[in-house]
């Protein structure tokens, strides 16, 4: 199995439960891992038959930077359903960070698997 993967996408977007982090925007981290047979690409070496992750990252800016949900999950289910159904991928492994949303942490947040892992 081939992975294509996106690290460290920083997006600005409405998100949080309380009435304060619904009045501004925070910045979000993502880092995404997305099963792809590369081997068509690379034997062609056209773009064209890649899973572009200049497209899935602009496609992700544009829905979370327009999004105002409640919660990391709820975020993290409809990105890793974006990427599933709009780009034919059958596995997305998806990490969502909420930097400095704890006193302590670095970072809190989920990460999911949805799909089927290929071999």
């Amino acid at each position: 199995m081939d992975i294509v993967f996106i690290e460290d996408l920083r997006i600005d977007a409405v998100i949080g439960i309380y009435d304060w982090e619904r009045r501004v925007r925070q910045t979000l981290a993502f880092d995404i891992e997305m099963a792809f047979d590369n081997t068509a690409p690379a034997a062609s070496d056209d773009i064209a038959h890649t899973l572009n992750y200049k497209d899935v990252s602009k496609r992700l800016i544009e829905y979370v930077g327009g999004s105002s949900f409640g919660l990391v999950e709820t975020l993290a289910e409809r990105c890793a359903a974006i990427i599933r159904e709009e780009f034919g991928v059958s596995w997305v492994r998806l990490k969502l960070s909420k930097p400095g949303a704890v006193r302590g942490a670095r970072a809190v947040g989920v990460r999911i698997e949805r799909g089927t892992r290929p071999q």
